[in-house]
């Protein structure tokens, strides 16, 4: 099943220039999502990292595992976008093995290791077959309203 831009924009809170995900490829509810980030000489993240040389930062490759993940909540039935706010909890075992260039497209593969109100999921980003990063991250679904208590009690 893939997931156009606007699709995508109607999940996920981000806007630019922090949303990383630009199409989803392949979903497979419960088990895992592959998207892309078509990365773009345009991009402002770019024009200050590094002037002369831009390079991808890892940590916009990790955020934008954290983003495929969250696509995959919702396609799993566990994130609804009108009613909550998923919130990135951690990050571990992060790794960055190569540069990320204008021109290229990152393929982000993210499979889920645990879904519910708390996600961990396990994260690779590639150009091509060559891999870039990896990381498993961790997040949190709230509520967007809680219950308020009873003042009259």
């Amino acid at each position: 099943m893939a997931i156009d831009a606007t699709e995508v924009q109607s999940i996920l809170p981000h806007r630019y220039p922090f949303l990383f995900i630009d199409r989803v490829v392949e979903v497979v509810p419960d088990e895992s999502v592959v998207a892309e980030h078509l990365v773009s000489m345009s991009s402002g993240i770019l024009q200050g990292h590094f002037p002369g040389h831009p390079v991808l930062p890892g940590v916009v490759q990790v955020e934008a595992m954290a983003q495929a993940a969250v696509i995959l909540a919702h396609q799993s039935g566990r994130f609804d976008a009108e009613k909550h706010h998923c919130y990135f909890m951690g990050i571990k075992e992060a790794k960055f093995r190569g540069v990320v260039a204008p021109g290229d497209v990152l393929s982000i593969r993210v499979k889920a290791e645990r879904l519910g109100r708390v996600g961990k999921f396990s994260g690779e980003c590639y150009v091509g077959e060559e891999l870039k990063s990896s990381a498993v991250v961790t997040a949190v679904i709230e509520p967007k309203t809680k219950p308020q208590a009873d003042a009259g009690a």
